[in-house]
């Protein structure tokens, strides 16, 4: 187990991040801190030479219109996404350019060509790593990349089968649909030295170019090439073949708008970054020598990269134990004297899911709460797409 003290960035203290006013609000509550939402953006526009065009962030982080919106504002409009929910709302919001970065299959992929038909302004695109899945986009407002499998096993064709890459690439275009390109998700490359990192990198990206030249010489022109979330960040920005290429390289990290525990691990400490999302959590119990326990169980502060899930911001005396749905134990290492109703703020390990168990959250500027707002992109859309889902919708308003 990793103690807090160590998880902890040292430069963070509650007092940075305390709300006024905070003893009015229900715990647990999300925390979104729009100063630091707006640094972060900067941070990556400055890693990136201020070139906008290069980011395609996923957006299953930033989950709110209300933080959608300013990344559309500094320029920011190509993105990615994996529900449906999260692609309308990206449209909504007014992204330009956002991949389906799913497979989509059955009804999922109809409800796209949907969305599609009504955002025609938008262009929407999706992945393909199998011949069955090119014939679902003929005649349809819909663009397709091919998804290449960097060693990740997730999804994708592995990246040495040149010959089916090639043959899928042919028979998008054979039949009408835009090829875009290659979609190159490496978030499995998570070493903890950066220098190896981005050696292991480097060596699939040289692998990648190769098939984008073998792409051209077959006469399948290659417009995009996107690679990279949160942990190979700093290794694409480092590959400078990407930068010369006679495509668009965009990189993906999605988690850089709010941060979290793992994220200021695994990228170096010049890219100042800050966390931008927090959890306020009360003390509602002390029971036993030793544990205090908040109201931040697995349901509120997701617990899916282990323990321990958070650090307490300010208390590097404080180490979260195993969490219950709505229990977060606290392992006291001295005399805490915390006392019942007493506000924690956590930082998450993982605050992907973090944000996506919260149906609002709080807007802080300046230390104090400007708004509260839906996190408009959790969850999913209703599942039965038939005139009763239609009656559920009309129930619902």
């Amino acid at each position: 187990m990793v103690s807090n003290s160590q998880s902890v960035p040292t430069f963070l203290s509650t007092t940075t991040y305390r709300i006024a006013g905070i003893q009015n609000v229900l715990t647990p509550a999300l925390a979104i801190y729009l100063d630091y939402v707006d640094h972060n953006i900067s941070a990556t526009l400055r890693l990136l030479n201020g070139d906008a065009n290069r980011w395609r962030p996923h957006i299953k982080t930033a989950k709110l219109a209300a933080v959608i919106e300013p990344l559309v504002t500094r320029g920011i409009t190509n993105m990615k996404c994996a529900t449906t929910r999260e692609l309308i709302v990206a449209c909504e919001a007014g992204a330009r350019d956002v991949l389906v970065a799913y497979p989509c299959v059955g009804t999922r992929a109809e409800r796209v060509r949907e969305i599609a038909a009504m955002f025609p302004k938008v262009a929407i695109s999706v992945l393909v790593d199998d011949p069955a899945q090119v014939s679902t986009w003929a005649d349809s407002q819909v663009d397709v990349f091919l998804d290449v499998n960097p060693g990740m096993d997730r999804t994708g064709m592995e990246q040495d089968r040149t010959r089916d890459i090639l043959a899928l690439a042919r028979a998008i275009r054979d039949q009408g649909t835009r090829f875009r390109g290659l979609h190159y998700y490496d978030g499995h490359l998570r070493e903890p030295d950066l220098t190896e990192r981005t050696r292991i990198a480097h060596r699939g990206f040289d692998r990648l170019l190769q098939l984008v030249n073998e792409l051209r010489q077959q006469g399948t022109p290659v417009e995009e090439v996107i690679t990279s979330g949160t942990p190979a960040f700093p290794c694409a920005l480092a590959y400078e073949a990407f930068q010369k290429g006679e495509f668009v390289h965009r990189i993906s990290p999605g988690t850089v708008v709010y941060n979290d525990l793992t994220s200021l691990a695994q990228l170096p400490a010049d890219f100042d970054y800050f966390p931008a999302a927090l959890v306020v959590s009360s003390v509602v119990s002390c029971p036993t020598r030793g544990i205090v326990t908040c109201d931040a169980g697995h349901k509120t502060v997701s617990a899916d990269a282990g323990y321990p899930n958070c650090a307490v911001l300010g208390r590097p005396d404080l180490e979260p134990l195993h969490a219950s749905e709505e229990h977060l134990p606290l392992h006291a290492a001295s005399e805490h004297s915390l006392t019942i109703g007493k506000t924690l703020y956590l930082l998450p390990r993982h605050v992907c899911p973090t944000v996506n168990n919260f149906d609002h959250a709080l807007l802080i500027s300046g230390g104090e709460i400007v708004d509260v707002a839906a996190v408009s992109a959790r969850g999913r859309e209703a599942p039965l797409r038939t005139p009763l889902y239609e009656k559920s919708r009309v129930g619902a308003t």
